[in-house]
């Protein structure tokens, strides 16, 4: 099997620091963590997962911010792994993205990744202060100054959207900080194929996940990076282990799915979630390791 990780989207923020040391103890490599800053009551932005263009949460949807949460849960175990999935990067400054993100990696020991993507919400781009337009080139220009900053040391860039002079970010990761970029235009896939370190694959039907993890290949081939490490995170909503298995033959080494969610204990409050754990690990983790 590939490394499964647990997914916190839709859970309650006040249960997840007790449930960090029930995952890790379940058998899963890590968690992913979603983001979103705000929900508006008016959303003229269409999102780009539904047939309708209608996000399915709302404002009173939790959303943590994800580098708080990963700095508690990270506090609590040992060795579970942390990934947003994914980051909307370019509604941010690339200085406090870094700042949140290295912190969370020298506390944690190096057990963070983050998966980032271009986003879809005008609305947060316009109260966060950035630019909606050109999001996905400013994007390949942040993961630069992220990956010279994190470097450590006095550091300078001048760049089409950054330019600054000699300074120096401390602490700074004594590893590299993995990126995954998510989204599956064709620009996306590009862009992932070209800078990334992984791909965030979004939550869609298998049929039509496979000719894009075919589309990939293809790019980091071109791109002369074929025989570089690479994660392919896709999102499994049930553990059907034939299907997980059809996607490490296609490339997938991550799965995030969600063990409540699986067996509804959605709102079941932590000890529901222990037991989901429990079972998702006998029946998945264990069975098929």
């Amino acid at each position: 099997m590939a490394r499964v990780w647990q997914a916190t989207a839709f859970t309650d923020t006040d249960e997840l620091v007790a449930l960090a040391p029930m995952i890790e103890e379940a058998g899963f490599a890590g968690v992913t963590v979603p983001d979103h800053v705000f929900f508006p009551e008016q959303l003229e932005s269409a999102y780009p997962y539904t047939e309708g263009g209608k996000p399915y949460w709302s404002g009173r949807t939790d959303w943590p911010d994800p580098w708080v949460l990963t700095g508690a849960l990270a506090a609590v175990t040992t060795d579970l792994h942390f990934a947003s999935f994914v980051y909307v990067l370019p509604a941010r400054s690339p200085f406090l993205v870094a700042k949140a993100v290295g912190t969370a990696a020298v506390l944690s020991g190096n057990r963070v990744a983050l998966g980032a993507g271009a986003g879809w919400m005008r609305e947060e781009f316009e109260q966060l202060g950035q630019q909606f337009e050109g999001r996905g080139r400013r994007m390949e220009e942040m993961i630069d100054v992220l990956r010279l900053l994190w470097a450590g040391g006095m550091v300078e860039h001048h760049g089409e959207f950054y330019d600054f002079g000699r300074l120096q970010m401390s602490p700074a990761p004594t590893a590299p900080v993995p990126i995954w970029l998510g989204g599956s235009s064709p620009a996306a896939l590009r862009r992932a194929a070209r800078v990334a370190d992984g791909w965030a694959a979004p939550n869609c039907p298998v049929g039509e996940l496979l000719p894009l993890l075919d589309q990939l290949r293809k790019l980091r081939s071109d791109a002369g990076r074929a025989a570089q490490p690479f994660t392919v995170m896709a999102a499994l909503e049930t553990p059907d282990v034939d299907l997980a298995l059809r996607l490490l033959d296609a490339g997938v080494t991550d799965l995030t799915t969600s063990a409540w969610l699986t067996y509804g204990a959605r709102h079941d409050g932590v000890d529901g979630k222990r037991r989901a754990l429990e079972r998702f690990s006998d029946e998945v983790l264990k069975a098929h390791p």
